[in-house]
């Protein structure tokens, strides 16, 4: 495809390097003419010096031609006008990013009204994948299909977990769970394994289950189950904003620090169920002070990736908190992710899935309709989760017939609102959610996991 991004940033520079990846024709325009030279050389695409939101500057980038445009500069309005002319000058697809909350209540407003594809909010994104991970204490990500009824897991085995030299297959036995293992990640590899896979401590593992199964299991391998009360958050960004909203009427007790004044009272009075404290979060004193050694729960959210990273870990040091640290850079993943920190999230990569998502939809062939698309294991596995349609050729063949690809596995069937592991003998049926996990990388359509 024919992709323009407009803005260089942190999000337009993972886009870029993502979709290239893809072997997707890629253009950027920023108006920063050495991060543009470094990102287009990095990407090897075609950089253009200006203003996205200009006519004469979107018909050099040949928006005439494009299939999709995404704007992504540091402002709403900008990147809004920016599609607004694409719309008006071409005949693409346009994705605007908007973070603001006020924009963002508006947001279905403001798509139909002017023609936008999708409104992209890494803020918003990431806050909600923060809301799931406390689900779920000891999870390292958590990542949910079917409209909710299925969830993929993923966490580390320690030395005295019961799965610590079990075989994949004698789970069901043993535990009495019905949970698929569906990836692991150790010493750096990863693998889609089989029912003979032995795993072992240190083990970065993901599994998919429904609610009340991966309950079950997670209270069998002897995982922290008790109930999340009292969450302390550093710093009182447009993230915080968006996390607390999402958690305040599930019983949480929120504390925020926040160092400016001026925010301290807008923060107030937006989320009044919260409790904010106006100092700096990263003092030692103000922190305890703050709760942090009763804290279930540590969030440091500042502007600095050192800071977040700093915080976290002394939060390990004097709390048994879970920890769960924003990231805006990927410079040093590999090492961040070595680190005894609980979660990690990475907004950036959070905001790259959705709009792959979409793209990946836009390019389906027909067979089925991508419902959902996450990156797993440092974005070497995909799980996708297809909608079958009628049209799809392998409706009613058992599955052991089928010439899968290599390392691919389907994972789960929701059908009727229920999960079910296929076996052998079972087959695809219009309407059924299928999810696969793969290391195969761009499929589009059900139809591509086969030989």
């Amino acid at each position: 495809m024919n992709i323009i991004i407009v803005g260089c940033g942190k999000v337009g520079s993972t886009l870029a390097e993502q979709l290239a990846q893809e072997k997707h024709n890629i253009t950027l325009i920023d108006k920063n003419s050495k991060k543009l030279q470094d990102i287009s050389n990095a990407c090897d695409a075609l950089g253009i010096h200006g203003n996205g939101a200009s006519f004469n500057t979107l018909q050099e980038a040949g928006v005439e031609e494009a299939d999709l445009l995404i704007a992504v500069t540091d402002s709403d309005e900008q990147n809004l006008l920016c599609c607004v002319v694409a719309r008006q000058s071409g005949n693409c697809h346009t994705i605007a990013r908007v973070r603001n909350p006020i924009y963002h209540k508006e947001r279905d407003f403001l798509r139909r009204e002017l023609g936008l594809s999708i409104l992209i909010n890494p803020e918003y994104t990431a806050a909600a994948e923060i809301a799931k991970l406390l689900q779920i204490p000891n999870a390292k990500e958590v990542d949910t299909f079917g409209k909710g009824r299925a969830d993929l897991i993923k966490m580390v085995l320690r030395d005295e977990s019961p799965l610590n030299g079990m075989l994949v297959q004698d789970i069901d036995r043993k535990l009495k769970c019905q949970i698929l293992v569906c990836s692991v990640e150790r010493d750096g590899d990863v693998v889609i394994p089989s029912g003979t896979y032995q795993m072992k401590a240190g083990d970065k593992i993901s599994f998919i289950g429904d609610n009340e199964s991966i309950y079950r299991f997670m209270k069998r391998i002897g995982e922290r189950s008790g109930k999340i009360r009292k969450v302390l958050i550093v710093g009182g960004s447009i993230l915080t904003y968006y996390l607390v909203k999402k958690i305040e009427n599930t019983g949480f007790d929120v504390t925020i620090i926040e160092q400016d004044m001026e925010r301290c009272n807008e923060l107030s009075v937006m989320l009044p169920q919260s409790i904010v404290i106006n100092g700096d979060g990263t003092d030692r004193d103000t922190l305890m002070e703050a709760g942090l050694a009763s804290a279930d729960v540590f969030i440091p959210m500042t502007n600095f990736d050192e800071e977040n990273i700093m915080l976290a870990l002394y939060s390990k040091s004097v709390s048994d908190a879970k920890t769960v640290t924003k990231v805006t850079r990927l410079n040093f993943e590999d090492v961040i992710n070595e680190l005894p920190i609980d979660n990690v999230v990475y907004p950036k990569d959070l905001t790259a899935e959705s709009i792959l998502l979409y793209i990946r939809a836009m390019e389906n062939s027909g067979n089925s309709s991508i419902e959902t698309l996450y990156r797993l294991d440092k974005n070497r596995v995909e799980a996708i989760e297809f909608l079958v349609s009628d049209s799809c050729s392998m409706i009613g063949q058992p599955i052991r017939s089928l010439r899968l690809k290599e390392n691919l596995l389907i994972a789960a069937i929701i059908r009727n609102g229920k999960i079910v592991f296929p076996r052998g003998e079972d087959s695809l049926k219009p309407g059924d959610s299928v999810i696969v996990v793969t290391t195969q990388k761009g499929l589009d359509d059900i139809s591509e996991i086969l030989i």
